[in-house]
């Protein structure tokens, strides 16, 4: 039985709009590798994706194909609605192989049978999860093919969202305010980085009082001291010390949608400057949320956050956002449309952000972030959580 969280008709409008934009593009296949397209597509959902696995759609098939391991065919089953022909698996002398087989010939096998083996065939050039020597497989077992980059064929399908994700994305943004509580309250002098980092994880998974969490697609991020200017840094071993300004991006997820949420915190008294910096970049934020509506460009988002910050003689070149929601590791973007100038995706209604417009300088960085829905009226941000400057 499976364990599908959507209803079989959303997954058949997915498949369907997918099939709709390869006609437009001429493609007689397309090979989708990325595991959130792989679950957007078919429900899967397994840990699986540090071997090589695909989803094949054509025009023409009512189906998809799940492609995977052999171990991994009954989660195939467990997770999809997909019939039993539909779900393939390769032998396990295929991953690793000590005899030069690969998992792309498999692929390349199921092609065939769908007699698009001389037709055009969409690959996800830059997906994470597709390599080189997936590629050079695929053009070796399948010569008469012309393969095109399709890396975001799906991913901009994705990026409006049905009431079922949102009801799940703000599922995950109330984990985010439980799990941001836990870290903020965990911090203070003398505790160790790894203490707070385990208050958050322990949030993370036992989720809110209705319903349980899921890993996230990243790990929570803690730079702290010195070292806030670079945002990327998770938890040491090293304990808090008083003076120290301390970053927390993190997300809940559920049913592997996210909502993201970054506060900053400081051990002691902050300076001045940074409660300054603070104020500012919530200024910021709010003029870029009520910015927010359908028919408004990204850019044009982005340049209200930048003619509010410019007032105090600050400046930001980064993107201050991106649309995300499904998500597996690395990542909980969608790769699509990014709030930043010369970005002109028109806002719809349903699309989803992260706008995290952090300041990052050689001294200190400042974080405070929001995950929002755009609504007919507006932004509606999905956690409530106070916005300033946090102090342990």
């Amino acid at each position: 039985m499976s364990r599908a969280i959507f209803d079989e008709s959303e997954y058949e409008r997915r498949v369907s709009r997918t099939k709709e934009r390869l006609r437009e593009a001429d493609l007689d296949a397309i090979v989708v590798a990325d595991p959130a397209n792989m679950n957007y597509l078919t429900g899967y959902d397994g840990w699986s994706f540090y071997v090589h696995q695909a989803v094949v759609v054509t025009p023409d098939r009512d189906e998809p194909i799940w492609i995977g391991r052999g171990m991994d065919a009954g989660g195939a089953q467990a997770t999809t609605h997909l019939a039993e022909e539909s779900i393939r698996a390769y032998s396990d002398d295929h991953v690793h192989s000590p005899s030069d087989l690969h998992p792309m010939d498999y692929v390349a096998g199921v092609l065939e049978e769908l007699d698009v083996a001389d037709g055009r065939i969409g690959l996800e050039m830059d997906a994470a999860t597709f390599s080189a020597k997936s590629y050079t497989r695929l053009r070796k077992n399948l010569p008469e093919a012309a393969f095109e980059d399709a890396t975001l064929l799906v991913g901009w399908l994705r990026i409006t969202k049905s009431e079922r994700e949102l009801e799940y994305m703000r599922q995950a943004a109330r984990i985010s305010e439980n799990a941001m509580r836990a870290g903020l309250e965990t911090i203070e002098d003398g505790v160790p980085e790894y203490e707070a980092a385990a208050a958050i994880y322990e949030q993370l998974i036992t989720g809110a009082e209705e319903y349980g969490g899921d890993y996230p697609s990243i790990v929570p991020l803690m730079p702290s001291g010195e070292h806030t200017g670079t945002p990327h840094l998770t938890w040491t071993d090293r304990r808090f010390e008083e003076g120290d300004p301390v970053i927390i991006e993190l997300s809940g997820c559920r049913h592997r949608y996210h909502s993201p949420l970054a506060r900053t915190t400081f051990v002691g008294d902050p300076p001045a400057e940074l409660e300054h910096t603070a104020e500012v970049v919530v200024e910021g934020i709010e003029a870029a949320l009520d910015a927010v509506e359908p028919g408004v460009t990204c850019e044009a988002v982005e340049k209200a956050w930048r003619e509010t910050i410019a007032r105090y003689d600050i400046e930001k070149e980064d993107r201050i956002g991106y649309s995300m929601g499904l998500g597996y590791p690395p990542d909980w973007g969608e790769h699509t449309a990014s709030i930043r100038p010369g970005d002109e995706t028109v806002l719809e209604e349903d699309m989803t952000f992260h706008m995290i417009p952090g300041i990052w300088t050689e001294e200190v960085g400042m974080e405070i972030s929001e995950t929002f829905r755009v609504t007919g009226s507006g932004a509606e941000t999905l956690a409530d959580f106070p916005r300033r400057l946090f102090t342990a």
